[in-house]
């Protein structure tokens, strides 16, 4: 399959060319409109700092639908003792930033380039982009941001510096967007940690009938 190389053009190219690795385009930008595009037709960005812009649509691709969350026994307690504090849009800057500087060796390190991090804080600023955060004792220890377009929301990263923190401020945000007739919650790729909370693989081609349904993207 071809690797698109993108122009001025915000349009993206159909997620279907995308190739065995899920790779659909090389380049462009993250202005504001291109990155709503994306996330419209299946693709998001995730390359490394000093490399040219990636976009992915990968097959088979994590979801979760709200009402398929699953909620342990250990994480009801939690919510009733009220050990975390939970809100939302406080304190975006923050979250993306320790997101972004978190330790993840496990990962190979972090996605999130001081290039995304302005488009997203941009995102946010126009009303797209949004965070949860999880706070103990006054303190921000853990939290997750995303875009939310109609009724869908693509997750995007999140973080804990304390046990468990991040699985509350999931939870949180599926409830929430449960309230707020969200269908679907795009988590991208397959870890235990989001299938442990009821994500489940779907194929692309089924994910990408459902953004069709509600963008009438191509």
């Amino acid at each position: 399959m071809p690797v698109y190389l993108l122009n001025e053009s915000p349009l993206m190219p159909d997620p279907i060319h995308a190739d065995a690795e899920g790779l659909v385009a090389i380049g462009g930008d993250l202005a504001h409109k291109r990155l709503i595009n994306a996330y419209k037709s299946g693709i998001f960005p995730w390359y490394e700092e000093g490399s040219e812009i990636l976009w992915w649509s990968p097959d088979p691709r994590l979801v979760l639908f709200p009402e398929e969350l699953k909620v342990s026994k250990s994480m009801r307690s939690l919510f009733r003792k009220n050990y975390f504090n939970v809100t939302v849009n406080q304190q975006f800057v923050e979250v993306i930033a320790n997101c972004k500087n978190i330790d993840r060796t496990d990962q190979g390190g972090t996605w999130i380039t001081d290039e995304m991090e302005k488009a997203y804080i941009s995102l946010h600023k126009l009303g797209y982009a949004h965070s949860v955060e999880v706070w103990h004792e006054n303190k921000l220890v853990g939290g997750l941001y995303g875009i939310k377009l109609g009724n869908i929301y693509f997750g995007e990263s999140m973080y804990s510096k304390v046990s468990n923190a991040s699985k509350i401020g999931f939870i949180h945000l599926v409830k929430d967007l449960s309230e707020k007739g969200v269908k679907m919650i795009d988590c991208q790729i397959k870890t235990d940690h989001l299938i442990s909370l009821g994500a489940r693989e779907i194929s692309r081609q089924h994910f990408l009938k459902i953004l069709k349904r509600k963008f009438n993207s191509t």
